[in-house]
């Protein structure tokens, strides 16, 4: 006779982000983490992004009507807040400005902010009054932030990264815009064999070591770094501790990661589990 397992409670984790056809990143990422940290994963989605392989994998981006991922996230939250949320590529201004008003109108707490800028493979803001409205009206709302170098160089505008030091003064210069936490994403990009993150509360740093990993299937490693400081603050864990987690989460995924042609190799973001 079969058991039967019950939750005692439904731990809620949302997404506000695009959709990657290629299944690594953006809104198909964090679901897949959410479902590794056991939450019940509920998504708005706001963006379609689409790679050409007659073009070099060159990212196409289409932003999905603002008043529809309004009707999205009023839907999510007709079961009251979340217990975590983040957002992630959001694609214009009117959908920043939705997403803001959700979180103020339903008090919502634990917020993530990946501020996506740019998609993997390219080097140039998508959007950058995009980029600005993220700086003035989401940061101040979020729990923690999580740049990658360049995003970090952007909000902190110190421009191009490329020390310790540098990252800890850019998630210094972040943290005065009003969130709460930052964590500055090194990986692979920083020179030397570690992949190197610092996280920043507001009045001490925590540098983030990882030996790096070769070959790096990575396609995707931001966004779920994002979902799993998520899914940890829904479980209930410290903005430290949640950060810390999802680096050793990260870097398993990567470990697990596979060519999937050749431009891009996503992580598995089942990897920690299976490393358990």
């Amino acid at each position: 006779m079969k058991g039967t397992f019950t939750l005692s409670k439904i731990i809620k984790t949302l997404t506000i982000a695009g959709s990657d056809s290629s299944g690594g990143a953006g809104i198909q990422a964090d679901l897949k983490t959410f479902e590794e940290y056991g939450t019940y994963g509920f998504s708005a989605l706001t963006t379609i992004v689409t790679m050409d392989t007659d073009n070099g994998w060159h990212h196409n981006v289409y932003p999905i009507d603002a008043s529809i991922v309004a009707e999205q996230l009023k839907t999510v939250f007709a079961g009251g807040p979340v217990d975590a949320m983040k957002t992630g590529m959001l694609g214009s201004v009117d959908i920043v400005h939705v997403a803001e008003k959700a979180i103020k109108d339903n008090q919502q707490t634990n917020v993530v902010i990946d501020p996506v800028m740019v998609c993997k493979g390219e080097d140039e803001v998508l959007n950058p009054e995009s980029a600005h409205a993220i700086r003035d009206l989401l940061l101040p709302l979020a729990t923690v932030v999580t740049p990658n170098l360049f995003e970090a160089g952007v909000l902190s505008g110190l421009g191009k990264l490329s020390s310790i030091e540098e990252m800890k003064e850019a998630a210094r210069l972040i943290h005065l815009l009003g969130t709460q936490n930052v964590v500055v994403k090194g990986g692979k990009a920083l020179g030397g064999d570690k992949a190197i993150d610092v996280f920043f509360d507001g009045s001490e740093y925590t540098v983030l070591e990882t030996a790096k990993i070769e070959p790096a299937y990575n396609h995707g490693a931001g966004c779920t770094f994002a979902a799993a400081i998520t899914g940890g603050l829904a479980n209930g864990l410290s903005v430290h501790d949640a950060v810390v987690k999802a680096k050793d989460f990260v870097s398993a995924a990567i470990r697990s990661g596979y060519a999937f042609n050749q431009y891009v190799g996503p992580v598995f973001h089942g990897g920690y589990r299976l490393e358990q």
